[in-house]
């Protein structure tokens, strides 16, 4: 079936001359990403050079994805806006909710359970406003979104920072909050700054146990979690033709690791083979047509470094498997150096679980592959070592790999397989361990592996990997062994080798499925009312913020002043906290739980100035709202790296925290923070942050007059009295001025 045929038939009707007008109003060849985002302008009339990294450009996407846990903020920020319907294709896929346990049998009912409450409400206000709702169960809202939604040539976003996934099938995907999605729902222009494109060139063939994975592990080792931060990711290159349309997805799903805005590739056979075996021929047909323009132009190809920002280039032939972690993606090592660095840093040998699925990597091809391996189990008398976790990415790829034999070859060695759902991948694991904090290893086919991620465990060394990479470490039990040269012994005292894995790109027999989990919008929604109990302790109605007053900003104290990475994960745990994701009040009570208190070098204790006593960092801020007092939150490096929940800015927000000042911003929490009325302010000399002291009070001097492009003073008063001043930067446009002096973005909508 094809969603949205209409809009697809205009889309592709306009696209090759919106491009053409591009190139004419440019002047000179386009990579494939600016034709993309220059055709997705909101006003075609106001085309110009746009400066990358600098200028503020509005745009208008095809289509809105969000997944269950992030759309409940979103939906309850559109309901406020006061429009009947959607102004775009939009969907929701209940994929975050969903605990895995004892294995999908157990699980999937226990979540339609549990999450009733919140299922309802967004199967009703999704049938209302005319939005898709794909049901628990129904799959990854990424490889759903590729398997239905994705197409070549489009724009959209998605309240998940892994939306990027979609540049498999050359879209251009970005990950926002749920006020970015609002604005694009209600048919609002919605601002990106215009990114810079990093190029970068594949060539040769995958071989061996090398996988598409590799080639953005091997890259994340490359950029570091924010080498691509307000950059778009642009492959080409003839390696490019030689890649799957999921192992496109897969390369893509984890750009967002590397900080970037997105990650596509040109659009070529074997994303029209997949368009047709997903039965989107018709799709295919229209991409066919315009396929000139869904590629960089041969001048670019020919000359690279007169176009992107930075060029990149990949072997793919020489490429090895890689391991990534502990408790960072960027922490690269291919399996030729692994043993050794396990050696030296002492990380635990043993391997105990091994966990494939996630957005990342649950297609047919990735199971496939995976299963190849699990059938050497048998054939070769081996037992795993370790026991497997199989997510599959959707009930399409779960029904048909039933169907061709892997599910039955992943039991067979004693795999238990899940619920088609996010699970360990964003916390949703209720692991069944000796010891809940005793360090151990893991291996995962997923994208993330912050401290206490997956299991809540903080000495959990959780490194990412191919499918096949940790099937092997599965199968051996131990970090040490490497596949591509090592032996083990099997039942029969044999030392016996593994061979590469192998498997299909697509099933020859096609997909299968008896109900993907879709539920179709109501033709007209004006008769549903969507309802949420007073009393209820997962949903609540928001209330405006309050508009901007200069008297908040002066003598602020100190809330916390973080230490190392502070993520999303440390702003807004997932987990048992993904229940309370649609009541503002309630999950504001892990506010910043995780971040390290970088006076006391602990977690969830800092200092009351009220009573010089040291709580629940949000315990303090609860009691200094009480009193009508302001606080501020100091930070280091790429403050907000990780998912897009907008939550990580909401709950400082609600509870009266007024500034981040940090070394550096992830880039869709910065705009988070604008969207909610935030300010967001960069120390203009990093040093400054050592200013900073634990009973310190902090004032924005000269915020009333905040204006693009000036730099703002903050003055530190000390317990002593004695006072100095640094000046720190933004990055706040004319608008976003607007929406901080109104409270929020939403609060200037709703007025219009």
């Amino acid at each position: 079936m094809i969603y949205d045929l209409s809009m697809l038939h205009n889309f592709y009707a306009t696209y090759e001359s919106e491009v053409k007008n591009a190139k004419k109003n440019l002047n000179r060849p386009m990579t494939l990403a600016e034709k993309i985002l220059y055709a997705h302008l909101y006003n075609p009339e106001q085309m110009q050079a746009f400066k990358r990294g600098e200028d503020y450009v509005n745009f208008r996407p095809n289509r809105v994805a969000m997944q269950d846990a992030t759309a409940q903020m979103a939906l309850l920020q559109f309901m406020n806006a006061g429009k009947e319907r959607v102004a775009v294709p939009s969907t929701v896929h209940c994929d975050h909710l969903i605990q895995a346990c004892k294995g999908t049998a157990t699980d999937l009912p226990a979540a339609c359970c549990t999450n009733k409450e919140v299922y309802d409400f967004l199967g009703s206000v999704a049938a209302k406003y005319g939005i898709g709702f794909w049901k628990p169960g129904a799959g990854i809202i990424h490889q759903v979104i590729l398997e239905n939604y994705a197409f070549p040539g489009g724009m959209m976003v998605g309240t998940d920072s892994h939306t990027p996934n979609a540049g498999g099938l050359g879209m251009i995907a970005i990950g926002v909050g749920g006020a970015d999605a609002v604005d694009v729902m209600t048919g609002m222009e919605w601002e990106l700054k215009m990114p810079k494109l990093i190029g970068v060139k594949l060539t040769g063939k995958l071989n061996g146990w090398a996988a598409p994975k590799d080639v953005i592990l091997k890259l994340a080792g490359i950029l570091t979690v924010k080498g691509g931060t307000n950059a778009i990711i642009e492959y080409f290159g003839p390696g490019t033709e030689s890649l799957s349309a999921t192992g496109k997805a897969t390369i893509c799903n984890m750009g967002a690791e590397v900080g970037a805005t997105t990650s596509l590739f040109p659009y070529d056979e074997e994303m029209a083979t997949y368009l047709k075996a997903t039965g989107r021929a018709e799709i295919a047909a229209l991409a066919d047509q315009v396929k000139a323009e869904l590629k960089a132009d041969e001048e670019v190809i020919a000359n690279p470094e007169a176009y992107y920002d930075r060029i990149i280039e990949i072997d793919l032939s020489t490429l090895e498997p890689y391991l990534n972690g502990p408790f960072t993606p960027d922490a690269a090592c291919p399996i030729s150096e692994f043993a050794e660095k396990v050696k030296q840093n002492g990380y635990p040998q043993k391997m105990e679980v091994g966990l494939i699925g996630s957005c990342t990597n649950s297609s047919y091809q990735d199971l496939s592959r995976a299963a190849s391996l699990a059938r050497q189990v048998a054939a070769k008398n081996l037992k795993a070592a370790a026991p497997l976790i199989i997510n599959p990415g959707s009930e399409l790829i779960r029904c048909t790999a039933e169907r061709d034999g892997m599910i039955a070859d992943f039991e067979s060695m004693g795999a238990v397989i899940m619920t088609n759902a996010c699970g360990p991948c964003i916390g949703q694991w209720k692991r069944e361990t000796d010891d809940p904090t005793r360090p151990n290893s893991i291996v995962t086919s997923f994208n993330r592996n912050f401290a206490k991620r997956a299991d809540g465990n903080p000495n959990t060394h959780a490194f990412v990997a191919s499918p096949e990479m940790a099937m092997a470490m599965t199968i051996a039990g131990d970090l040490t062994f490497n596949p591509l040269t090592d032996t083990l012994i099997n039942e029969n005292g044999e030392a016996v080798k593994l061979n590469p894995p192998t498997g299909d790109t697509l099933p020859k027999n096609g997909f299968t499925v008896e109900d993907n989990g879709y539920v179709a919008p109501a033709e007209d929604g004006s008769n549903i009312t969507v309802s949420i109990s007073a009393d209820s302790n997962r949903l609540q109605k928001l209330q405006p913020f309050a508009p901007f007053c200069a008297a908040d900003f002066q003598d602020m104290p100190l809330l916390i002043k973080t230490k190392g990475k502070c993520t999303t994960d440390h702003i807004s745990m997932a987990g048992p906290w993904l229940k309370f994701r649609g009541h503002l009040e309630n999950i504001s009570d892990n506010m910043l739980m995780g971040a390290v208190n970088a006076f006391n070098d602990k977690t969830n204790a800092v200092r009351n100035s009220l009573t010089g006593a040291y709580e629940a960092v949000s315990a303090v801020a609860k009691q200094y709202k009480e009193k009508g007092i302001s606080s501020i939150v100091v930070a280091e490096e790429n403050y907000g790296e990780g998912s897009s929940r907008e939550h990580a800015a909401m709950e400082p927000r609600f509870l009266n925290v007024k500034v981040i000042l940090a070394k550096s911003f992830a880039r869709i929490h910065e705009t988070n923070l604008k969207k909610q009325g935030m300010l967001a302010l960069t120390f203009a000399d990093k040093a400054d942050y050592d200013k900073v002291g634990e009973q310190d009070k902090l004032s924005i001097l000269d915020i009333e007059n905040i204006c693009p492009g000036k730099n703002l003073t903050v003055e530190v008063t000390h317990p002593d009295g004695s006072k100095e001043c640094f000046e720190a930067t933004h990055t706040y446009n004319d608008l976003q001025i607007e929406w901080f002096k109104a409270g929020s973005a939403l609060n200037i909508f709703t007025k219009k």
